[in-house]
This record gives structure tokens, sequence and C-alpha cells, in this order.
């Protein structure tokens, strides 16, 4: 009897969730349920019962087209859910609904195609961000986890896959320009001279990096560093200098002031930066006062040209002297040793030298003695020529 009340009750048990199902399935229409007088069907076995107009669409609940209060079918497993089953099957997980807990000998294709295809993305990101090459110019800085750790040469490197370690190349045998006060541009680089004048400078600086890892990990703005450091350091040299100096022959020494000065303002910051040199391209003054100075150069000018001509003046007048020196001492050297001989001669050199241009007339003791004035005829054979000349 209890054995048959049993199995009655177990016959009927699927009939009351049936019943149940029913009356719940107006409220399925809505995910906030019916509302008053929709016709929730109250007491309703069969679902048959209650308000057969149909609430809103239920965003869980797929409708039935033929009749939207009859019993819902159950929806099967979507699209993400079978392709994660399958992946399961594919490493060796049991799916629901797989068979045998799906071994490698029995894999679907799908699974097949997941695993090589995560293999392949494995292996193109090991090789991809393990080996790199550096080039001759340039060293590696590696970091790991974002701190330094260490810095490699030329030629193929190799490292932990990213993002465990990272490499950042940096040309070392790369001379940069850096420009300042550039002569076309609007804004003037004022500097102060010794003597309280003010010049107009445009000059450029001329680095390299010598230590990578100090370069990138010592300053936050390794350039812009360098440009505060040029100015700095420009201002303290021209300072020691004076106008006149600055615009001309003080430029070399200006030049090599500058960059020692530099070089120790970057080795004291650590900056890891060689300085090559300085080179000013134009020390003028504003343009306020340009034309006046412009003037007292040209005055400066004409001073030290005027200067340099009595100089030159000088030179030769003392090199002159200083010949007629000499020759006097040699002469009165031969003179100490043969003072007739050296009196005569010294007479008939004067003589030569007075008489060389004059005309001369003999005149001895007993008369005068007739000579032949070729002087004479020679000046009258030239005058007649010297007229034929001139008439053609």
């Amino acid at each position: 009897m209890s054995n048959k009340s049993e199995g009655s009750m177990g016959r009927r048990a699927p009939g009351g969730l049936r019943r149940f199902f029913g009356t719940m399935s107006p409220m399925a229409n809505s995910p906030w349920g019916s509302g008053p007088g929709k016709g929730g069907g109250q007491g309703g076995g069969d679902g048959d019962g209650g308000d057969k107009r149909p609430g809103p669409r239920n965003p869980w609940v797929t409708p039935d087209p033929i009749d939207i209060n009859r019993a819902r079918k159950p929806r099967g497993p979507s699209a993400l859910d079978e392709l994660l089953r399958k992946g399961r099957g594919g490493f060796g997980g049991g799916g629901s609904g797989g068979s045998g807990g799906g071994s490698g000998l029995n894999l679907p294709e799908s699974a097949r195609l997941w695993k090589w295809g995560v293999l392949a993305a494995v292996v193109i990101w090991v090789l991809f961000s393990s080996f790199h090459i550096v080039p001759p110019e340039k060293e590696g800085v590696v970091t790991r986890l974002g701190s330094y750790s260490r810095t490699v040469g030329p030629g193929v490197k190799i490292t932990w896959p990213a993002p465990l370690e990272r490499i950042r190349l940096e040309d070392v045998r790369a001379i940069r320009t850096m420009a300042i006060g550039s002569p076309n541009a609007t804004d003037e680089n004022f500097v102060l001279t010794r003597d309280q004048s003010i010049v107009d400078l445009a000059y450029e600086v001329r680095w390299s990096v010598r230590d990578p890892e100090l370069f990138f990990f010592q300053l936050a703005d390794p350039e812009g560093t360098i440009r505060e450091v040029a100015e700095s350091a420009m201002r303290a040299t021209v300072a020691n200098f004076d106008l006149v100096q600055a615009i001309g022959p003080g430029r070399v020494e200006i030049e090599a002031q500058v960059q020692v000065r530099m070089q120790e303002l970057l080795n004291q910051y650590r900056a890891g930066v060689m300085i090559q040199g300085i080179a000013i391209r134009q020390v003028d003054p504003p343009k306020q006062v340009d034309e006046a100075f412009k003037e007292v150069t040209a005055a400066r000018q004409e001073r030290e040209s005027a200067i340099n001509l009595a100089r030159a003046y000088e030179q030769q007048v003392l090199e002159r002297a200083r010949g007629d020196t000499s020759a006097f001492d040699k002469i009165y050297e031969q003179y100490r040793l043969a003072p007739g001989v050296t009196k005569q001669r010294l007479y008939y050199e004067t003589m030569e030298n007075v008489l060389s241009n004059v005309d001369k007339t003999i005149v001895e003791a007993r008369g005068v003695t007739p000579y032949l004035p070729l002087n004479e005829v020679q000046k009258r054979v030239a005058a007649p020529t010297e007229a034929t000349k001139g008439g053609q």
C-alpha cells in the first residue's frame, strides 16, 4: 500500500511541477513579474487560466512562436559555453556531453586549432620580446620590471620576455647639436659683459651620450638640463670679458671656457653626457643701439689701421738704421786696420756719388784740355727720338 502510494505520488509529481511552472509563466514575460490586473492566473493549474495577453518580452526566456503561454523549451548552451567546453576537452578536461573526458586521440578539430593557436602566440611572443639586435653604433639599456638591470653592447642579445625585461637602444656615437639664441629667432639672448655692456649671443652646443644608464635614469629631462647648463656657463664666462673681447678676439677663449664649465657641471649632475664643443655664431649689440655701435666699430677699425701703418713705417726706419749702423761698424773696422787707404776709398766713393749726375769739365794746370762730350752727344741724339715717339 505504501509502495503503491509512493508510486502514485512519484507519478503525480511531474504534473505538479507543470502546474507550478504554468502558474509562473505569465510572470516570466517581464523581468519584474506581472503587475496587478494583468492576469497572473491565480491558481491556474495548467497555465490555461489568467490573462492570455502576452506581456513584455523576457530577456532571459525565449518565447515560443506558436503559443507564448505554453511551457518554454529549455535553452541549449550558448556559443561561448560550447567553445569553452571544447577548450576544456582539448586540454584533458571532461566537458558536459563529451565522451570519455576528451582524450588526445579523439579531440574535435576546433580544440586542436585552439591548442596550436595558443602555442603559436606564445612562440611569437617569446621570439619578438626576447631576441634583440643592437646596431654597432648603439648600446642597449636593459630594464627588469622597470628598474635598471644592465647595459649591453652591439650584437644579438637575449633577454627575458616582455614585460619582465625590456631593452632601450641609444646611439652613443652620434654628435647632437643644440642651438641657443638662433640668429633667425625673434627672441634675443642678452648676456652682460664685464664692462656692463649687453650683447646678443647665438651659439651651438655639440654633445653626445657617454653613459646611457645615467642618461636615462639620472635626469628627468636631459636635453632641458643641457640647455640650462649651457646658458648658465655662457653667462658666467662672458661676464669675465669686455665688449670688444667678446665681439672679436675673445671668442675662442670664451668657447673653450664654456665647454670646460659645462662638462664640470654635468659631471656633478651625473648626466652621462660628453660636451664635444661650443661654437659662437653671432655676437651683436641690441637692435636699439646697433647703428651707433657700427659707427663706433668702424672708427675703431680705422684707428687700428692707422696704428698698423705707423708701426709698419717704424719698422722700416728701424731696419734701415740698423743696416746703416752695421755698415758703419764694418767700415770702422777697416779704418782701424788701414786708415789712409780707407780714407782715400771713402773720398772716391763719395765723389763718385756726388759727380755721377752733373756735367763735368776737367781743368789741368797748363790749361784747358779739350775732351769729347759724349754725354752731350747722347742727350742731343735722344731728344729727337723722344719727340718722334711723342708725335706718333
